[in-house]
């Protein structure tokens, strides 16, 4: 079941947009990989490098969806956020 102010979430927390941001460098290590055997030489370096990259998105994703935003989570007292 989805939370009453999903489109607020898909917007706003930082969770999502770091989620997202790992999924291009998800998508883009096979893409590499296969230019990468296709026209030059394999660079190690690179590869290690955009492994790292979605890992430590991945891991930012993680700490941003336990912390409090104001503009997604709303006010302490329990109330909603605003959808506008």
């Amino acid at each position: 079941m989805l939370v009453s102010n999903w489109r607020a979430i898909l917007k706003r927390a930082w969770s999502v947009r770091l989620m997202a941001l790992a999924l291009v460098f998800i998508i883009l290590e096979p893409v590499y990989n296969f230019f990468a055997a296709t026209w030059v030489a394999k660079n190690i370096y690179i590869q290690l490098g955009m492994s790292v990259v979605t890992g430590l998105l991945a891991a930012a994703a993680i700490v941003a969806r336990i912390f409090f935003q104001q503009k997604v989570s709303g006010d302490l007292n329990g109330k909603p956020p605003s959808e506008g």
